[in-house]
């Protein structure tokens, strides 16, 4: 059962990294699994708390990670320290790097453990420039309609997606989830074909 809310982010975002050929990169997925089907090169998922975005960048075994882009999923939004976040997400990339991201913006509060944030898609270009990438590298979206946004505070939550009759259609003026993708400077070496262009 997939919910309404993330339907039309994930379909969006599905394609934007299909598009960065993940047969290439090396994946870590903070707190969930989401990316796990995209057919990265290698692929980590890595769980709060014995792995703490917040405190500094993830390691295994006492070894810090790297790798080629970083997933998360509706994790943001429960984050005390969400700049600081994506700096230690930054130290993790290798040049080139990627880190995508969704957020949810018109959903009701959802402590797990805390509900802290929440960012449109203007918020969360704002956030990654403040954080450190670059604005050119920085491509972000939202979906939602008042449709939808009844269905987040009317009834279970959150709301299941309902093919014959949730509706679709996007309303620019009523998001309720975002989503963004950003590009470490530099290139990223691959051993199998050397350097790639930025």
């Amino acid at each position: 059962m997939a919910s309404l809310n993330r339907i039309y982010m994930q379909k969006k975002s599905r394609t934007l990294i299909r598009a960065l050929e993940p047969a290439r990169l090396d994946a870590v997925e903070i707190s969930g699994t989401w990316g796990k089907p995209l057919g990265f090169r290698s692929y980590r998922a890595l769980y709060y708390p014995a792995h703490d975005i917040c405190q500094g960048p993830l390691q295994e075994d006492g070894v810090p990670i790297t790798c080629d882009i970083v997933l998360a999923n509706q994790v943001w939004e429960h984050l005390d320290r969400p700049y600081a976040a994506i700096g230690h997400v930054r130290e993790m990339l290798r040049p080139g790097g990627y880190f995508w991201l969704a957020v949810p913006f018109f959903v009701p509060y959802h402590g797990a453990p805390v509900d802290c944030s929440r960012w449109s898609a203007r918020g969360l270009t704002n956030l990654l420039i403040e954080a450190g990438f670059s604005e050119e590298n920085v491509v972000s979206d939202q979906w939602g309609n008042r449709a939808a946004g009844l269905r987040n505070m009317v009834g279970k939550w959150p709301p299941v997606f309902d093919r014959a009759h949730d509706d679709l259609s996007n309303d620019d003026r009523f998001p309720v989830c975002a989503w963004a993708l950003a590009q470490k400077e530099g290139f990223t070496e691959r051993p199998d074909d050397g350097p790639d262009p930025a």
